[in-house]
């Protein structure tokens, strides 16, 4: 979705847009972030105006997706949500300092005529997505010795096996004083 400068006025404007799904998608496979694919399109509800040359952008958005566990490895579904604010600045009033600080995160720049708005949504929908996928908060993951999911399997190993290298230390006698 692209909005004109011109367009953008100093009084708030509404928009409610669903983001598609396939270039977030693309971007997941690609990057860092592996563990989920967007099972439909983002909804996005944002407010936006312009103060001066600048434009200031807030709202929300939800996005469904399906993810693979970290610890058990197996399909969930999910819904993800964040609240945004950005202000882009016409790239001719400056370039970006070096050094960044905690409110620049919210600053970027915009060049020609239009903003385009999917670049900024994609971005808020990765910064939304939890960094370790769970599929439960108390998710007890896979046996180390077996494999089996403990969610829903009882483990036959009898408990973990200790390790080898620590075997000397049994032999260690406790002294009391």
């Amino acid at each position: 979705m692209k909005l004109r400068i011109d367009d953008i006025t100093a009084e708030a404007k509404d928009l409610a847009l669903d983001e598609p799904a396939v270039e977030i998608n693309l971007l997941l496979e690609r990057g860092p972030i592996r563990e989920y694919h967007l099972s439909a399109p983002v909804a996005v509800d944002l407010s936006y105006y312009r103060s001066g040359m600048d434009v200031v952008f807030g709202g929300e958005l939800e996005a469904r997706a399906e993810a693979t566990c970290a610890r058990c490895a197996e399909q969930f579904d999910t819904k993800c949500g964040r609240s945004f604010r950005f202000v882009l600045a016409p790239k001719a009033v400056g370039e970006p300092d070096s050094d960044l600080r905690a409110e620049d995160l919210e600053f970027s720049f915009y060049e020609g005529e239009e903003i385009d708005l999917s670049p900024l949504i994609r971005e808020q929908v990765l910064l939304a997505l939890p960094t370790r996928p769970l599929c439960k908060e108390d998710c007890r993951g896979l046996c180390p010795q077996c494999g089996a999911n403990l969610n829903r399997d009882v483990c036959g190993c009898g408990g973990e096996a200790p390790d080898p290298r620590l075997e000397i230390l049994r032999t260690l006698k406790v002294q009391r004083s």
